[in-house]
């Protein structure tokens, strides 16, 4: 047995980390090929929009290789899918909604094979004249959702009574999810038309409602497993179920087993992408640059279907405040429809969209008032009652947040680097550095209350060892590891006598997805409980073995369990459970209490807490050509009572450089006809080593959580993105040190602030 710490609370390693750099952790694509296995490849539609729909397949279906061509027509029951609202094809009916959307699909005994077949299908259709932004979708009226307003105050006396009134508008971009394992399935079909999908899925359970509906089979008789996924940071929630249905029907129709892989660019020209969104608004200020009303309409690119655009909208209307108070508001959100792919989940989950609305505004406040950024922002922070409740009507208890930014101005030394920073400044002709403050306050739980629940399994075999099973999927953040944690802080084990299970909807029913940064909450609570059932069984059992008097109980530790001065290994005390026929399986449920919220009156509580960060950002511009380094970030996060101290760090930076992404170097460029020109890492730039903070400072805020979660911890997968936003402050303050000083500082920069848009906005500035 291995020396044995702690468990919980303490650095660990991440579970799968020698898989990972060995190269022997499996992915759907690395599972050995069953006998007979037939590659699927997609025939896509080649324009944005059109109708009366034909798909001609008489040449391919004589191609080398080729066992079937699949159509619509071919899809024996439903052939919609759709995570909330049902309208997507499986396969286009009679139109064509998007360029690259899904019209058949080719089976061939090779994917060479099938991909030179799929080449020879004729597509045709009517053309349309698509629409493919949100101001050409709201002059058309396509809408998928009607208005979600949220109110509070009367907002037009607040902004009326205003020193400062500020009107704006601000287009944050689309980004893609860049996956390092881009979409993949492998349906098996089974004895008595049972199927076995494999699958790199957040969301197993909705694999297999899907999967069951459109060929009618009872959902018992399917079983999506997941064995891991090279990321999916919200691209695989409800967007890996198209692939996986689609292999499942081919299985269905051939009876043999049937593999879909998209390559990088078929992933990137056919799933959705984060929501663009287009937000206006206007805002109230009073001289020391107190917010005194907001008021803002959104709206976003939903793409051709629904998809989870309605939620993600909710989400960034639920933080238009961020972490400040806002005493009168109107909030109205809506979603457009546009003939281009279905925009879904991604990390933030419009989160980060909606943050950037009221951030935009106190820098804009600030350059009219004259007054540091971070000292407006100081200044409308939430606090005591009043300024404790939501624009939703939910109480934020103890904000943290002015501390934490007192914290970081001090441990950073803000003041200090700002007169380094305008000295260098004033002598340096073409380089200029800046810095950017921005917090964070982000809402945790599924806004849907019913998809709060979470499922585990665990078993304890005679020899002390452990399986573990729960309805979470493992995408590379580290959930088996934190939940593998728990399962031995609870049993009193070493975590190398527990193994993680592949998640599997045979073994946990009706799993919720692993997104909204609450799959260590809901799936740690679950392990917990089955667990402690199970070591509640032992201790009769350890306490008869120890000799101990009645009424004492053992204790569970290090693989070892103790009582009055004697122990006994853990194997020993399951092995007599096994001897005396108590059962050493349980399993545990977990449901996050008091999530309600009603749309119709814009009041409720969405979340069970709130997570809080704030970042300070310094750059550096090279004004010649738009280019920018980021020098130094100093990040102050508040994941509570850390389960796994290292992995939550990981998360930040992760989090923090996607984020970075999103706002400066990934540009999402549609043609003119529809088309996806930025389909590879040559057209489509995602951060690089040269990207990535010369310095990165990260410190855990050492307070536990108010809530009453798993070890007093909190989430950490999705708010420290927003952080990202720190770098656009930076570049601002950067950038409007290339104007005179006495001139207006206030600097017009569009996102994602490529060296190009940097660029214009140096030359602007210049002008001035």
């Amino acid at each position: 047995m291995s020396a044995v710490g702690p468990a919980l609370h303490h650095d660990a390693p991440h579970e799968s980390a020698v898989g990972h750099v060995t190269g022997r952790a499996r992915y759907v694509d690395d599972l050995p090929e069953p006998p007979g296995l037939l590659h699927a490849v997609l025939v896509t539609a080649p324009m944005a929009r059109g109708r009366a729909l034909v798909v001609d397949a008489v040449g391919a279906g004589g191609a080398e290789g080729v066992v079937a061509v699949l159509t619509a027509a071919d899809i024996p029951g439903d052939p919609y899918i759709g995570p909330i609202v049902h309208d997507e094809p499986l396969l286009a009916l009679d139109q064509i909604g998007y360029h690259g959307q899904p019209v058949a699909v080719v089976l061939a005994e090779g994917r060479e094979l099938a991909r030179r077949a799929a080449e020879q299908v004729v597509v045709r259709a009517e053309p349309l004249e698509p629409v493919l932004g949100i101001e050409q979708g709201i002059a058309a009226g396509r809408f998928h959702t009607a208005p979600h307003t949220i109110t509070r105050g009367d907002v037009e006396a607040a902004l009326a009574g205003a020193h400062l009134l500020i009107t704006g508008e601000v287009q944050t971009p689309a980004q893609d999810h860049f996956y390092l394992e881009t979409q993949c399935a492998l349906a098996i079909p089974g004895e008595g038309g049972s199927l076995e999908i494999w699958s790199s899925t957040q969301h197993p359970t909705e694999v297999q409602r899907a999967t069951a509906g459109a060929l009618r089979l009872p959902q018992a008789a399917v079983s999506c497993r997941v064995p891991r996924m090279g990321g999916g940071f919200g691209g695989k929630e409800s967007q890996a179920t198209q692939p996986a249905v689609l292999a499942a029907l081919g299985a269905r129709h051939t009876g043999r087993p049937v593999k879909l892989w998209l390559d990088r660019s078929e992933d990137m020209r056919i799933t959705g992408k984060r929501h663009p969104f287009l937000g206006r608004y206007r805002a109230g200020f009073d001289a020391d640059g107190r917010l005194l009303g907001l008021e803002v309409q959104l709206y976003s690119d939903g793409g051709w279907t629904a998809d989870l655009s309605g939620p993600v909208m909710d989400r960034a209307l639920f933080h238009l405040d961020n972490a400040y108070h806002v005493p009168a508001l109107r909030f109205s959100g809506r979603v457009v429809q546009t003939d281009l792919p279905s925009n879904t989940a991604f990390r933030g989950f419009g989160g980060p969209q909606g943050i950037y609305v009221v951030e935009d505004a106190l820098e804009r406040a600030a350059s009219r008032l004259g007054l540091p950024p971070e000292a407006v922002r100081r200044r409308n922070y939430y606090g005591d009652a009043p300024r404790d409740q939501t624009p939703y009507g939910q109480r934020v208890p103890g904000p943290p947040i002015a501390a934490m930014h007192d914290r970081l101005v001090r441990t950073a030394g803000l003041s200090r680097r700002r007169g380094a920073i305008a000295a260098a400044n004033a002598v340096s002709r073409h380089t200029k550095r800046g810095l950017g403050l921005v917090p964070v306050k982000f809402g945790i739980s599924f806004t849907a209350s019913l998809l709060n629940q979470a499922g585990a399994l665990v078993l304890v075999y005679a020899d002390g060892t452990v399986q573990l099973n729960h309805g979470g999927t493992e995408m590379g953040q580290g959930l088996h590891t934190k939940v593998r944690a728990v399962c031995a802080d609870v049993l009193g084990v070493p975590v190398d006598t527990i193994r993680v299970m592949d998640t599997s909807t045979d073994k946990i029913p009706n799993t919720s997805a692993t997104a909204a940064s609450s799959g260590s909450d809901l799936n740690g609570a679950a392990v917990a409980e089955a667990a402690r059932r199970i070591r509640e069984r032992m201790v009769p059992i350890a306490a008869s073995l120890l000799g101990l008097d009645e009424g004492t109980s053992p204790t569970f530790r290090g693989g070892e369990v103790y009582g009055e001065g004697r122990s006994i290994s853990f194997a020993e005390v399951a092995n007599a459970c096994w001897v005396q026929q108590i059962p050493l399986s349980a399993t545990g449920f977990y449901r996050t209490p008091g999530i309600a919220y009603d749309p119709q009156q814009g009041r409720g509580t969405p979340f069970f807490y709130f997570a809080w960060g704030i970042a300070l950002v310094e750059v550096e511009v090279l004004g010649l050509t738009g280019e920018h380094r980021i020098q130094r970030v100093d990040i102050l996060h508040d994941v509570g009572n850390s389960l796994i101290p290292n992995i939550d760090v990981g998360q930040i930076e992760g989090a923090f450089v996607q984020g970075v992404g999103w706002l400066t170097g990934e540009e999402v460029i549609h043609g003119d006809d529809g088309r996806c020109l930025t389909h590879g890492p040559s057209t489509y730039k995602v951060p690089s080593v040269g990207d990535v903070p010369l310095q990165m400072r990260i410190e855990l805020l050492d307070q536990p959580a108010e809530a009453d979660t798993i070890g007093r911890s909190k989430a950490v997968g999705e708010p420290p993105f927003v952080l990202g936003i720190a770098v656009i402050s930076a570049l601002r303050d950067a950038i409007g040190a290339f104007g005179e000083a006495e001139a207006e500082a206030e600097v017009e920069l569009a996102l994602p602030a490529t060296p190009e848009a940097i660029l214009r906005a140096v030359e602007a500035q210049r002008a001035r």
